[in-house]
């Protein structure tokens, strides 16, 4: 065998190896460095700032690195705050207007009770007496099968249901110190970015450090345009939203619309995981008008979603939009709904490492070319 060709051979072996051990790695080690992935993100967010604060006051990085987590910490305790507020108006106007909605659904079940399910009652009633004997016992045998079978899945799924109950109980004090160490990380990352950043940097091979910074760049660029994109799709469903829900007259559209905007990241369920059920109960408790006029506005933010996306997603990332949707639909076939995120997500590692020019050392290093 060619020396050369096994060298390739061997080097691009070794790549594939390299990759598929860093990924594996990456997997098994997820469930242990979640919170310092988090702190990563979270720290990579927040350096901007804290260095606009270190040149404008001048006070220590320590102490700029608490007023923005202290800053950031305000934020989403308000905006806890306003949810819960929210919610328990929310709460307030149903305990008032939903009452009247139920008392009509059990007209419309009793109605339909008695014009519809009684009379077929008899029917097969009269049906089943006029078989032979034999027959009506198999078919009491059939409904008392089916009956054992839905109450053993009742039991089961109550079970279940049961066993989540401590499961959920336990998560509570498991966020909460994931939550600490991710703050803690997050303070000691910001603190010392530029140190633990100069250290990684002396420690790897100079072209291996040069590829690195060149890829970080490209990625971070990425991540803005990305959290640029999602921002400016919510926005669009969330104004979508208001406007339907204020021309059809309901109360609280403003805060509908923020919720379902939110909603809207969920992939694959996003707005349908409101808009559908509350279609359904309209439909059933007799408000045809509003249940058609909610189902017109499911459908146009279905389309503005499906339309925008992949562009938006493409001029803010620097993607081909041919690409993103190709990205995103590979994504969904292969990893099912998280794969919507992770298509888009390798689709723009791969075009930084093109992009930089990384993935061209890559090849000269298998194919054994020298600069």
């Amino acid at each position: 065998m060619n020396p050369h060709y096994a060298t390739v051979f061997f080097r691009a072996l070794f790549v594939l190896a390299a990759a598929g051990g860093a990924l594996a790695a990456g997997y098994a080690s997820f469930p242990l460095t979640y919170p310092f992935l988090i702190a990563l993100i979270l720290s990579s967010a927040i350096i901007p700032v804290v260095d606009w604060l270190d040149k404008l006051t001048g006070m220590p990085r320590s102490v700029n690195t608490v007023i923005v987590l202290v800053f950031f910490l305000l934020i989403l305790l308000g905006a806890a705050t306003f949810l819960v507020a929210e919610i328990i108006s929310g709460t307030a106007y149903l305990a008032k207007t939903l009452p009247p909605h139920i008392s009509a659904f059990m007209t419309y079940c009793e109605e339909l009770f008695t014009s519809r399910i009684q009379p077929l009652y008899h029917e097969l009633t009269v049906l089943f007496n006029g078989l032979e004997t034999n027959q009506q016992a198999s078919i009491v045998t059939h409904i008392q099968t089916l009956g054992d079978t839905a109450a053993k899945n009742a039991g089961l799924m109550l079970s279940h249901l049961l066993e989540l109950v401590p499961k959920w109980i336990a998560f509570l004090p498991n966020t909460a110190a994931v939550f600490i160490f991710a703050m803690l990380a997050t303070f000691f990352m910001t603190k010392d970015w530029h140190k633990l950043k100069a250290l990684l940097y002396s420690i790897l091979p100079e072209r291996v450090s040069a590829n690195a910074k060149a890829v970080s760049g490209e990625l971070k660029k990425a991540m803005a345009g990305f959290i640029k994109a999602q921002a400016v799709l919510i926005l669009f469903t969330m104004i979508i939203v208001f406007i339907g829900l204020f021309l059809l007259g309901i109360e609280h559209a403003a805060t509908i619309a923020f919720f379902i905007g939110l909603v809207d990241l969920l992939p694959y369920l996003g707005a349908g995981s409101v808009f559908v059920p509350w279609i359904m109960y309209l439909a059933i408790a007799g408000q045809l008008p509003q249940a058609i006029g909610l189902g017109v506005l499911y459908i146009v933010v279905l389309i503005q979603r499906q339309l925008t996306e992949p562009k938006i997603l493409s001029k803010s990332i620097g993607l081909d939009p041919l690409a993103t949707l190709i990205a995103l639909f590979a994504g969904f076939k292969l990893f099912g709904i998280l794969g919507l995120a992770a298509g888009p997500a390798l689709l723009v590692f791969i075009q930084a490492f093109i992009t930089t020019g990384a993935l061209k050392e890559i090849w000269a290093y298998i194919t054994v070319q020298s600069k």
